[in-house]
C-alpha cells in the first residue's frame, strides 16, 4: 500500500499539471487577419470572433470554422452552341469572396450564411455560372461570340451574383478568359480572313492603280491643254509675223502672189539652212515643183538688170 500511496502522490501533480496545460491550451485561440471563426458551443452556433487573441471554454466550445475574407477564383471549361450552331469551348474565372456585411444578426451575416448554407459552395457557384453562360451563348452567332464576350460574362456574373449573395458569397466577376473552336471550323475561319485580306489588298491596290491613272491622265490633259495654248500662241505670233512681212514685201512693188512664192520660198530655204547647220537629219521634204519660185526669182534678176542698165545710161547722158 505504501509503494502505490507514493505513486499516486508523485503522478498526481503530475496529471494536475498536464491537466491544465490541456485545458489552457485549448481554451485559448488567434484568429488572423483577413479572417473569422464560427464558434460552436455544444454543436450549436454561438458566435464570430474576428481577428486577434480569444478564449471559448474547453471541451464545450469549438472551432467550427475559419472563414477566410479575401477574394478567391475559381475557373472552369465549358461547352455552348452558338446560334449558328457552332461548338466552342469558354474558359471561366470567376472571382469571389465571403460577404462581410454583419446585418441585424450574426444569422444575417454573410459570414454565417457561407458556412451553414450550403455544402459545396464553390460547386454551387460554378454551376449556376455555367447554366447562365449556356443560357446566353445561343442567343449570339460565333462572331457575335467574340465580339460581345465581355458583356456575355458581365450578364452572367449579375445574374449568378444575385444568387449567390443570399448564400453569404458576393462574386466579384466573372471572365470569359479564351475561346476554343473545333479545328475545321477554325481553319474555315482562318481561309475566310485570309480571303477577306486578300479581297482588301486587292481592292487597295486597284484604287491606287485607278488613282494613279486618273492623275497620269489630268496630268497628261493639263499637259496638252498647256501645248495647246503654247502652240496656237506660236501660230499667231507666225501668223502676225508673216502678216508684217509680207505687208512690208508689198509696200517694194511685188504682187501678192509674188510675195507669197517669195515668203515660201524663203522659208524653204531657212529650213534647208537649219537642215545644213545641225547635220542630224535623215529626211528632207521637198516641193514637189520649184518652177513658180524659180520664174519669180528669174523675174525679179531681169528687173534688178534692167535698173541697172537704165542707171548706167542715164549716168552716160
Amino acid at each position: 500500500m505504501s509503494f502505490i500511496s507514493f505513486l499516486l502522490g508523485s503522478l498526481f501533480p503530475l496529471l494536475v499539471i498536464v491537466v491544465i496545460l490541456m485545458v489552457v491550451g485549448g481554451g485559448v485561440y488567434v484568429v488572423q487577419q483577413q479572417t473569422n471563426v464560427i464558434i460552436e458551443r455544444l454543436g450549436k452556433f454561438n458566435r464570430i470572433a474576428g481577428p486577434g487573441i480569444h478564449l471559448k471554454i474547453p471541451f464545450l466550445e469549438t472551432i467550427a470554422k475559419r472563414v477566410n475574407l479575401r477574394t478567391d477564383q475559381v475557373s472552369f471549361r465549358i461547352d455552348a452552341k452558338t446560334k449558328d450552331n457552332v461548338t466552342v469551348t469558354m474558359d471561366i474565372a470567376a472571382q469571389y469572396h465571403v460577404n462581410m456585411l454583419r446585418g441585424n444578426s450574426p444569422e444575417d451575416s454573410g459570414i454565417y450564411r457561407s458556412y451553414y448554407m450550403l455544402v459545396d459552395p464553390v460547386a454551387q457557384m460554378s454551376s449556376y455560372l455555367i447554366d447562365a453562360l449556356r443560357s446566353a451563348v445561343p442567343g449570339y452567332t460565333l462572331d457575335e461570340v467574340f465580339e460581345n464576350k465581355d458583356s456575355i460574362a458581365n450578364d452572367a456574373n449579375n445574374t449568378v451574383r444575385g444568387i449567390m449573395i443570399e448564400y453569404g458569397y458576393d462574386l466579384v466577376s466573372t471572365l470569359i478568359t479564351s475561346i476554343g473552336l473545333p479545328k475545321d471550323v477554325e481553319a474555315s475561319m482562318n481561309r475566310i480572313n485570309s480571303a477577306q485580306r486578300e479581297q482588301a489588298a486587292a481592292q487597295a491596290l486597284a484604287e491606287a492603280e485607278r488613282i494613279k491613272v486618273v492623275t497620269e491622265a489630268r496630268a497628261q490633259a493639263e499637259a496638252m491643254e498647256q501645248a495647246g495654248i503654247g502652240i496656237a500662241a506660236q501660230r499667231k505670233a507666225i501668223a502676225d509675223g508673216i502678216a508684217d512681212s509680207l505687208e512690208v514685201i508689198k509696200q517694194s512693188g511685188v504682187s501678192s502672189k509674188e510675195a507669197n512664192e517669195l515668203f515660201l520660198f524663203t522659208q524653204w530655204t531657212d529650213m534647208m539652212e537649219k537642215f545644213a547647220r545641225n547635220g542630224k537629219q535623215s529626211t528632207v521634204v521637198l516641193p514637189s515643183d520649184f518652177k513658180s519660185s524659180a520664174s519669180m526669182f528669174e523675174q525679179m534678176l531681169v528687173a534688178d538688170q534692167a535698173d541697172q542698165a537704165s542707171s548706167s545710161q542715164s549716168g552716160r547722158g
